[in-house]
């Protein structure tokens, strides 16, 4: 039974994959066909810019620092943590980077606990794809602690995502835990590796005015840690964000985002996550966040 699940999921990704990676090429076909209308002595308007990589290649040294104060900590439709500072640094050359992101704040509203995180992350991004490992360290266990804890401990993740162009800001992630913390305890009372994954699909759309709109919608396709190792496939992410940019300076800018997130597994099976818990964040199926950051480029 779980291997026909498992079977019938993987089908469906891979189908959306392709469905996802087939559109550019489509585009691609009618360059082609004005190409040959071309040649046969068409008169036929060139594009600028090809649909399929039409991103920048990454010449020399790149970085990049920014710095957000947010009302809410949600990550991937599980509500993490209350009020909190987040900032990250980037370096790169040539597609290959190493980025670190910290965060520190509060788990609840009545500050008495306070959550601190440190990511790194180490990969390479080019033609739209993006390939990296993720290690979230929580300061609940040693740095090189990679014990499969039920509870607590260090997280090592493998991250594709792919966007087709920034003319058709279209993508998919996907995100395996492959070592560290992922357990649970079966029936017997061993302990289960789960390697929870997560997918999402997400779309970015530029609009006047220096704002910009972004919708995502995210799932696990099997027991994992965003079920809380419950349940089979489940939808645990809506999201909709609403930035708005200003330039500072040619290096410099600042941005305000509004963020609501809905996780539509915690509303089912358990509705009365959708009251407003604020001395509990991580019952709140439905989120709203704030956020003001300035950063580098």
């Amino acid at each position: 039974m779980l291997k026909d699940r498992f079977r019938s999921m993987l089908q469906k990704v891979i189908a959306l994959t392709v469905f996802v990676g087939a559109i550019p090429f489509l585009f691609g076909a009618r360059v082609c066909a004005d190409e040959i209308s071309a040649a046969e002595g068409q008169e036929v308007v060139k594009k600028e810019n090809k649909w399929l990589d039409d991103y920048h290649k990454p010449i020399g040294l790149t970085y990049n620092v920014q710095a957000v104060l947010q009302t809410a900590y949600v990550w991937r439709g599980m509500s993490v943590g209350a009020a909190n500072i987040q900032a990250s640094a980037n370096v790169g050359y040539g597609g290959l980077y190493l980025d670190m992101w910290w965060n520190v704040g509060v788990e609840q509203w009545n500050f008495k606990t306070f959550q601190p995180e440190v990511d790194f992350s180490l990969g390479f991004a080019r033609w739209g794809l993006n390939v990296y490992m993720l290690y979230i360290y929580n300061f609940n266990c040693g740095f090189f602690d990679f014990h499969n804890y039920p509870d607590k401990g260090n997280r090592l993740e493998l991250n594709v995502k792919y966007t087709i162009s920034s003319k058709l800001p279209l993508g998919i992630l996907w995100a395996t835990r492959v070592a560290a913390s992922d357990g649970y305890l079966n029936t017997t009372g061993d302990m289960v590796r789960a390697w929870s994954s997560y997918a999402e699909i997400f779309y970015t759309q530029n609009l006047p005015y220096d704002l910009s709109l972004h919708g995502a919608v995210g799932f696990t396709p099997w027991k994992s840690c965003y079920t809380k190792y419950k349940g089979d496939f489940a939808v645990t992410n809506i999201t909709i964000c609403l930035r708005k940019d200003w330039s500072l300076s040619k290096h410099c800018g600042m941005m305000l985002k509004g963020q609501l997130t809905i996780n539509p597994y915690l509303m089912a099976t358990d509705k009365s996550s959708i009251e407003w818990h604020s001395f509990n964040p991580t019952n709140q199926s439905i989120n709203v966040n704030v956020g003001l950051g300035v950063y580098l480029k």
